[in-house]
């Protein structure tokens, strides 16, 4: 049972941050993500079970990615294998996808992802996106006449139930800009806990951590690395960043370890998705060293480019027809 130690051991190495709203358990400052396209269930079970060796102890999933299933089975595997004691130690977060993002139909999504993850409750339940598509099964490219407006008050009103009911320890929100969050704390009885958005050196959401701080919103930064390449460039602008390799070479770290190490001095915190366990296991060596003033200076000069939009969740074909398509925009300097 050695490796068992080891791995609660560098678990207890990771800081927490304890969320301003709902009775989550705190958050590990480094997270597992799950999305992977195309998807291959037993690659991502196996991946779990390696970042639960390794020390994980955060997992982030969502309904679109078609990845709670296999982290349920690995997550089950690994108390059944003595790797952790019970799902308690762990920290998950799920999303409603935008064809659920309906007021009627956020309870009953809930329950299909705690039945997919074979869980009683989720440490947190996100909206996914602040942009409503008709009722349909999820693909990942929609027509542009089936998006509605998005009601977020009534689906606002229907995460707080997720809450009460306990079947989510905490609720929150992902890609929503300042003017969403306006809105939405404009009607919230129970403030979103935390902000998911994409974040990194080439991203650095200077204006949405601000107003994030002020408002007590933990932010949670996905695509720490630079993403899925999603423009079709195959360009990666933080791990083919100068100024990140300099740094990293200078310290003996990796870009990947840079990247994290200064998004965890921003106070966020990285969902990063990795299958690999050696890379697994760097991402988590983060803790025990500072990046300088002068490294600071650098990351700060890091021209800034947002990867991806909502408007890469439509067709290129027809148009919106009940939405202002300025309602979409999540890009925010």
């Amino acid at each position: 049972m050695a490796s068992t130690a080891a791995a609660a051991a560098a678990a207890a190495m990771v800081p927490k941050v304890a969320l301003r709203s709902g009775n989550a358990t705190p958050m590990p400052a480094v997270g597992m993500g799950t999305a992977s396209f195309p998807l291959v269930p037993e690659a991502t079970k196996n991946a779990v079970l390696a970042a639960i060796e390794v020390g994980y102890r955060h997992f982030d999933t969502a309904s679109m990615y078609g990845t709670e299933k296999p982290l349920g089975e690995a997550v089950a595997e690994a108390v059944r294998r003595g790797l952790l004691q019970s799902r308690e130690e762990l920290f998950v977060t799920s999303k409603l996808w935008c064809t659920q993002n309906h007021p009627d139909l956020v309870l009953p999504s809930l329950r299909e992802t705690l039945k997919n993850l074979q869980m009683e409750y989720l440490d947190l339940y996100l909206i996914h996106w602040p942009v409503s598509i008709k009722p349909m099964p999820i693909t990942s490219r929609n027509k542009k006449e089936d998006a509605v407006p998005f009601d977020v008050e009534g689906v606002w009103r229907a995460m707080e139930e997720c809450q009460r009911l306990g079947l989510a320890k905490a609720i929150g929100v992902s890609n929503f800009t300042t003017r969403h969050l306006d809105k939405l704390l404009a009607v919230a009885t129970i403030p979103p806990a935390v902000n998911q958005v994409e974040l990194n050196p080439a991203w650095q959401q200077r204006t949405l951590r601000a107003y994030c701080a002020e408002k007590g919103i933990h932010v949670a930064a996905y695509s720490p690395l630079g993403g899925q390449n999603w423009d079709g460039t195959g360009r990666n602008a933080v791990l083919e960043s100068d100024a990140l390799a300099g740094i990293a070479k200078a310290r003996g770290k990796t870009v990947a370890q840079v990247a994290l190490r200064w998004i965890y001095e921003q106070g966020v915190t990285s969902i990063v998705k990795s299958y690999n366990k050696e890379r697994l296991k760097q991402n988590l060596e983060i803790f025990d060293w500072e990046l300088t003033d002068e490294d600071q200076l650098k990351i700060s000069q890091i021209p800034q480019k947002k990867i991806f939009e909502a408007s890469d969740m439509f067709s290129q074909e027809g148009e919106f027809r009940s939405v202002d398509p300025a309602d979409l925009d999540i890009v925010e300097e």
